[in-house]
């Protein structure tokens, strides 16, 4: 999970980011990860699609019910 999402990351393009999310919260389960967000399945399967465009804090929020952590290092 952290892997696949740190690939993703790491190439730069936020759609790609978005769906690697997206991925690793429906191989978890989207029910579990909505009840865990406080937000709507139907939101989530839309904001981590192809097209979603989700906010920031739908970001942190999936990440942190996923049980992973965002940290920033200089380059």
């Amino acid at each position: 999970m952290a892997a696949y999402l740190e690939a993703a990351l790491e190439d730069g393009d936020p759609a790609l980011v978005v769906a690697a999310l997206g991925d690793i919260a429906r191989s978890k389960g989207m029910t579990h990860i909505a009840r865990e967000t406080g937000l709507g399945r139907e939101s989530l399967y839309k904001a981590l699609s192809i097209e979603g465009n989700p906010e920031f804090a739908t970001i942190l929020k999936v990440v942190q019910a996923l049980g992973l952590r965002l940290r920033v290092t200089s380059i």
